[in-house]
Parts: C-alpha cells; sequence; structure tokens
C-alpha cells in the first residue's frame, strides 16, 4: 500500500501561510488503496515506554520495569543520531525543500500535551524503508512569534507493506513501534509509528507520543 496525494483541509493559519508548491499535509496520495477520508473519530496515539516494550495507552500508566545498561546506551544513541539527521531541518524551509509537508493541522493531545506540526516526507513512507537516520516525519511546535520550532521526528511504517515482509513489529534500536489501527482520527491505514523527542526533552520519556510541555495554543491553521 503506498503512501501518496492527501486531499488538503486548512492546514495553513495566518502564522503559518501554506505553502501551496509543496505537497501539503491535507492532500490525499493516490496510492492509497483506500481514499483517506478525514476520521473523526477519537482513537487516540498509545504512549510509548522508554524501553522495548509495546506501547501503552496514553491514559494507563503501566508498571515498567527499569532499563538496563544497554537500553539506557541504545535509547541515547538513537535520540542522538536523530539529532544529527533533523539538525538542519531546524529552519522548515530547508525540510519542505527535501520533500516534507505539513499533514493533520496542529495534533493536540486529549487532555493535556500534544504532538504539534507533522511535516511527513511521502517519498520516504512510500519506501517502506527503516533507517534511524531518514525519518519520516519531522515534528515541529508553533511559537507565539509565528516561527516553528523543530522538537523532534516520528517513524511511519504503513503496515501492510511492512507486514508482507516482516515477522512482528518493527524496531529501531531498541525501540519497539506500536501498530495503530485503522479507521483512527488520521483516516490513514494500519500504520507503525515511533515518536523520538529530540530536540525538546519529554519528562514522560523520550519515546513516548504526548509531550505534556508541547502546545497548539500559537497555531492559527486546523487543530486536530
Amino acid at each position: 500500500m503506498n503512501f501518496q496525494k492527501i486531499v488538503t483541509k486548512g492546514n495553513s493559519g495566518k502564522s503559518q501561510p501554506e505553502d501551496k508548491t509543496m505537497p501539503t499535509i491535507n492532500m490525499k496520495l493516490r496510492r492509497f488503496t483506500t481514499p483517506l477520508h478525514c476520521s473523526i473519530l477519537c482513537i487516540l496515539f498509545l504512549n510509548f515506554g522508554p524501553v522495548r516494550i509495546l506501547a501503552q495507552d496514553g491514559h494507563t500508566h503501566s508498571p515498567q520495569r527499569e532499563t538496563t545498561p544497554n537500553e539506557q546506551k541504545n535509547a541515547g544513541a538513537l535520540v542522538k543520531i536523530v539529532r544529527q539527521a533533523t539538525e538542519r531541518y531546524k529552519d522548515v524551509a530547508v525540510a519542505k525543500a527535501e520533500g516534507y509537508a505539513l499533514q493533520f493541522g496542529c495534533v493536540s493531545g486529549p487532555d493535556s500535551g500534544a504532538m504539534g506540526l507533522h511535516y511527513v516526507n511521502a517519498n520516504l513512507v512510500n519506501s517502506g524503508v527503516l533507517e534511524a537516520t531518514r525519518p519520516q516525519i519531522v515534528i515541529y511546535e508553533p511559537m507565539p512569534n509565528g516561527e516553528l520550532k523543530l522538537i523532534g521526528a516520528d517513524y511511519l511504517l504503513l503496515a501492510d507493506a511492512w507486514n508482507a515482509k516482516h515477522v512482528g513489529a518493527p524496531e529501531l534500536m531498541g525501540q519497539l513501534f506500536h501498530l495503530f489501527e485503522s479507521p483512527n482520527r488520521f483516516g490513514l491505514p494500519a500504520f507503525y509509528t515511533l515518536h523520538v523527542w529530540a530536540w525538546k526533552e519529554n519528562p514522560n520519556g523520550a519515546f513516548v507520543n504526548w509531550h505534556p510541555q508541547v502546545t497548539c495554543e500559537s497555531f492559527a491553521g486546523e487543530k486536530l
């Protein structure tokens, strides 16, 4: 299943004018075998634990075992790799020039916190390749002055494509991806995902989905 053209639906705001030269996050991708209709279902992303365990529900705090020295080392290494790979995207214009485009507006949490603005590279999603240096998504937080601040990255793999060639969920340097089923709030087919908060420390862990200190308040466009 291919990630293609997504239908544009109000992702631009006064603070962040829409770049009509780039494929926006609201444009439906042609190669999807199923149309991407924006869902209003309130299905939430699940939190990832800081170690190699399946994600837990965002509202549930299950007991977690302590990380081993090797797991801590791998986690730190992944954050470092993401920083090195995405540092140039602190300027969102560079991300756009390399094929990243805003999708889903600004993603807010149900109770507190947010995920922010997801700039998706459709070509990387379509490739189905999992490489630490090539995240499919870079994440920004809208600032009061209208600028966008790079805060992290997100790896996204379409489930059907991944499952056709692999057994089990994808894993990156000890971090196990979560299967996000369809239908979902994004109107996407089933996919695996892993967030890495490499540029804004998350008190709940570097690999959880929601960031309690991220807000969409300064975004003038659509909020999901």
